[in-house]
């Protein structure tokens, strides 16, 4: 595929996001400040005693969401520690307790991400009752955060920043449900697999026999894209012809993945009243994006000598460009999905992907939490450009005092502090150090120095793609990692939340000659800038240890 042909791809792509934009921004705004319930919201709701009318505080907001996540991930782990006893667990063992715990804080922290081969090591009822359902649970509540801390934008003087349990509710039941039937159907007619087969033996055309696994792929593809997850149900994931068998379903599990997040700032304008402040959201998130998929792709196509470029952990029957935009969508977006191998990229091909993961996965982030990322970037810069021009410290009429700079300060220090602290003990003490040089790390020197880095970037900002050449089901990396999701999940919620209670505390500020307008193109550009400053001057010197040093060479 030569340079017009990528262009095309992505022009198509962004064309797709276009139209969905509005009608689906729209939709979500709707129905997160509507009033009304479904018949069987309300049943739900009686169910487990909560009153849907009722409004928490940013603290009981907070317990509700670490409550329902803590016991989300006591049943994943215990549906993996007992598979051999439930129905349609293909004859597979219990899952080992360091890789069940490794996969629970996973799935719970919407990483997804897999130190294994999912065909051989879960049957139906743990991907089905199990990961698949905290597919939907744990989008619904990074949504259900994003919600509130627009909820507090927009709010006076009040204590209350919403209900956990309809956000959630509705999140699932109103968006994500319906989302991922209608994905699934379109994967189905596309050939993307569903049945419950087991594994099927057959004939090879050498004459051997190889055994080739079924199962409900398609249900499970679509909210894994939809909501922003990225677990496979194969090993090869979105490479594997039975999850993406063609072009066009390259395309459609591109198009679900940045549905939502990119479609969440015309919610955000809508709640607030002011469409601009959204557009200027979603210019931002639209800018690094391009810059980084154009990046990726010229770097890969100038990676090898020739004009074809190199194919090397490409998806042979897509391209290149097909490839890294997947590659970026993926990583851009929390998914984690992969249609390629980016351990095979370019060293500084694979450095983007890692970049995109470093910038906070604002671009447009994860399904709720590109948005709250984003969100925390404009205040940081409001902060500092009101600062810089003597302008009053304000954002969308809340002042930024030194309560909110604080909290926004530990948001973005919190990623950072984990990827560095978990890649730095992995080398820095001498046991650790010796189990992953010499059980993990495929490729020593510089690039396995990149795969133990990417590891925790992607676990970090609950991605959950990786450098496929790092062997991660050993005690130390099953427990680092498995940390790293939790902390870099809900460590960022609190602060995200407790900001939401003090914006939400606030009355409203009235625009007046001091209130530095944060809707027009140079407030963009700001903002592009705060967070790729932020990134460079935080990650540039690890980056130097390993991709950067690896592709100068």
């Amino acid at each position: 595929m030569g340079v017009w042909p990528a262009v095309a791809s992505f022009l198509l792509v962004a064309l797709l996001l276009a139209a969905l934009h509005r009608p689906l921004g729209d939709y979500m705004a709707r129905f997160y400040t509507s009033s009304k319930n479904l018949a069987v919201e309300r049943g739900f709701y009686r169910l487990i005693g909560v009153d849907a009318a009722s409004r928490q505080s940013w603290q009981s907001y907070l317990r509700s969401v670490l409550a329902f996540s803590a016991v989300g991930m006591l049943f994943l782990y215990a549906l993996q520690r007992t598979q051999h006893l439930l129905p349609g667990s293909l004859g597979l063992p219990p899952v080992p307790e360091g890789l069940a715990f490794n996969t629970a804080a996973s799935f719970v922290a919407n990483t997804n991400w897999q130190s294994y081969s999912p065909e051989v090591t879960m049957g139906y009822a743990v991907q089905l009752t199990g990961l698949a359902v905290q597919n939907f649970l744990s989008a619904a509540v990074g949504l259900a955060v994003a919600v509130a801390l627009v909820r507090a934008f927009a709010s006076r003087k009040e204590d209350t920043i919403g209900n956990f349990w309809t956000d959630m509710t509705r999140s699932v039941l109103r968006l994500l449900l319906p989302g991922a039937f209608l994905g699934a159907l379109v994967l189905l007619i596309g050939g993307v697999i569903q049945n419950f087969s087991g594994f099927t033996e057959v004939s090879t055309l050498s004459g051997g026999t190889q055994s080739i696994p079924g199962g409900p792929v398609a249900s499970q593809e679509a909210i894994k894209l939809l909501g922003t997850n990225g677990g496979g149900f194969f090993n090869a994931n979105s490479s594997h012809p039975f999850e993406n068998p063609s072009a066009w379903t390259n395309l459609v599990q591109m198009v679900l993945m940045l549905a939502i997040p990119f479609s969440l700032p015309r919610t955000f304008g809508t709640m607030m009243g002011d469409r601009k402040q959204g557009y200027a959201i979603l210019a931002a998130m639209a800018g690094i994006f391009t810059v980084s998929a154009a990046a990726m792709t010229a770097l890969e196509f100038s990676a090898a000598t020739g004009e074809a470029g190199s194919m090397e952990g490409k998806e042979q029957r897509f391209g290149i460009a097909a490839s890294t935009l997947f590659a970026t969508t993926s990583t851009a977006t929390s998914t984690g999905a992969v249609n390629s191998m980016h351990d095979s990229f370019s060293p500084l091909g694979g450095m983007m992907a890692m970049l995109n993961m470093m910038l906070g996965e604002v671009a447009p982030g994860g399904v709720g939490s590109g948005l709250y990322g984003m969100l925390i970037l404009a205040l940081v810069t409001s902060f500092i450009a009101g600062l810089l021009v003597g302008r009053t410290p304000e954002y969308l009429g809340k002042k930024i005092g030194p309560r909110e700079i604080k909290l926004a300060s530990l948001y973005l220090l919190t990623m950072p502090t984990v990827v560095l602290a978990g890649t730095a003990l992995s080398f820095a003490v001498p046991g650790i150090r010796a189990d992953v040089q010499d059980t993990s790390i495929l490729n020593p020197g510089l690039h396995g120095f990149s795969e133990v880095l990417y590891a925790f970037t992607s676990a970090a900002n609950n991605n959950g793609s990786a450098f496929a050449g790092l062997t991660a089901n050993t005690p130390w990396l099953n427990t680092a990692l498995g940390l790293a999701m939790l902390l870099g999940r809900f460590l960022p919620m609190l602060f995200v939340l407790a900001l939401a209670g003090s914006l939400a505390a606030q009355d409203r500020v009235p625009v007046s000659a001091g209130t530095l307008p944060t809707h027009r193109p140079q407030a963009v550009v700001m903002l592009c800038g705060v967070t790729v400053i932020v990134t460079a001057l935080t990650f540039f010197p690890v980056l130097a240890l390993g991709p950067l040093a690896e592709g100068l060479l």
